[in-house]
């Protein structure tokens, strides 16, 4: 038992004590010897870097996005246990970066006295565990930050990601509303309407869509006093970090060193590694072609390099990880209106928005007529404006589309990937692996 929770709380090593996002924080022995906490809890934001990679990774190239060439990365196009050949290399980095989040959160959480703090510290235990649960399913809980020089023992076996949506993600995700304002937001850090975004998010992954309709209405309509807005053009959105159309994003920084940063996945889209040369998936070049117009396409595609150069080379791979953005939470306001019962015309002008940017054409409303027909319209758009943005596998498993929208049967124990094998070997066995791997 304490092996793991050795494991664990090596994590707690390198969290820092800066109070500049761009500095490298030194490193700290225990919470008893910290008195700024704000270093902390910057930790708790660097560490969020090492989930970006994997997580673009499962969100597009798990998905009909994007395609690898090189073994065993082409084991993402393949829907069986072969994702086993990479735990170590890309789930145990993705695993350790965010209990590193959780672990610096926790700090935060149990010793500073400033309630902005708090509740920052919480949004980002939340996100964290969000993310964890939405690729791993039942997850370890830690809701402590214990002494490094008096470890105790404690439950480390997974509890399920139902228990974790409404014992962790919801109950810090509504703390974090109640703690903060928007006055983070041109600085990257969480805030109010980040945490109405995330939460409403939250609720929709759990099917929950009366709970998120009301968070993610006060956004959208929120949005315009806080600063936030659609960006005219759509490029312009990659092209620079904390632009207007940007909720929350997990800043760049040279001081983090992890196996993953956002570089990795920047690298693999723009087929500049042999994992990928030839990245794209030519589903989403047909998706495109049946949105004649799109100007997101030159954006997001290009048919020569059979790559995407939605986060533009010319800046390198120095982009920041974009969380949420004001379209994304349009389209699951669109979504949650939808399974709402609201007509048709009603949830289709939220959509028509981001099509106007798109400089297209509203959608037919006496056509998309139906639940179902609306549905389906809801979650093309999204393919097309965040494709590259690692959301549509975790689109297709939150809708129940999976097998519809990439044509084939597919055992669901593959919704999910596998555990990290040095996490289950260090707990003897009390963590356990997912079915089917």
């Amino acid at each position: 038992m304490k092996n793991i929770y050795l494991l664990f709380l090596g994590s707690l090593l390198s969290i820092a004590c800066s109070t500049d996002l761009d500095e490298v924080p030194p490193n700290v022995a225990s919470a008893d010897s910290l008195t700024d906490f704000e270093g902390v809890l910057n930790a708790a934001y660097y560490y969020q870097l090492g989930a970006a990679t994997p997580m673009a990774v499962m969100g597009d190239f798990r998905a009909d996005n994007a395609l690898m060439q090189e073994s065993p990365y082409t084991e993402f196009d393949v829907y069986g246990p072969g994702l086993t050949a990479m735990e170590d290399q890309f789930f145990g980095p993705f695993y350790t970066a965010l209990y590193k989040s959780i672990l610096s959160s926790n700090n935060v959480i149990e010793n500073s006295d400033d309630a902005t703090q708090i509740g920052e510290a919480k949004f980002l235990r939340a996100l964290s565990y969000f993310k964890l649960v939405q690729v791993f399913g039942d997850v370890t809980v830690i809701l402590t930050s214990p002494d490094i020089e008096d470890i105790p023992t404690f439950d480390l076996a997974r509890q399920s990601a139902d228990q974790v949506y409404n014992t962790v993600i919801v109950p810090d995700l509504q703390d974090a509303i109640a703690a903060l304002d928007n006055s983070g937001l041109g600085n990257g850090r969480a805030t109010d309407l980040a945490a109405r975004g995330i939460l409403g998010k939250v609720y929709m992954t759990m099917g929950n869509f009366g709970s998120a309709e009301p968070l993610l209405a006060a956004v959208v309509n929120g949005a315009g006093g806080a600063g936030v807005s659609l960006q005219e053009n759509f490029e312009d959105i990659f092209v620079s970090d904390l632009n207007s159309e940007i909720i929350f994003a997990t800043q760049k920084s040279s001081s983090i060193v992890d196996e993953y940063g956002f570089s990795e996945f920047w690298e693999w889209s723009f087929g500049l590694d042999t994992k990928a040369l030839d990245p794209l998936d030519l589903s989403l070049v047909e998706a495109f072609d049946n949105s004649p117009g799109d100007l997101r396409r030159a954006v997001t595609i290009d048919l020569e390099t059979l790559a995407s150069p939605k986060f533009p080379q010319s800046d390198g791979p120095e982009h920041d990880w974009i969380e949420l953005r004001l379209a994304d939470v349009m389209l699951l306001y669109a979504e949650a209106m939808n399974e709402n019962g609201a007509s048709a015309e009603d949830v289709l002008d939220e959509l028509d928005a981001i099509r106007t940017r798109a400089g297209l054409d509203p959608l037919d409303h006496t056509v998309l007529n139906t639940q179902a027909l609306v549905r389906k319209a809801i979650l093309d758009e999204r393919r097309l404006e965040l494709a590259f943005e690692g959301h549509r596998w975790f689109d297709l498993v939150r809708t129940g589309t999976v097998e519809t929208e990439l044509g084939e049967s597919i055992n669901n124990n593959y919704f999910l990937f596998p555990i990290p094998i040095s996490e289950i070997l260090a707990s003897d066995g009390v963590i356990t692996q997912n079915a089917g791997y």
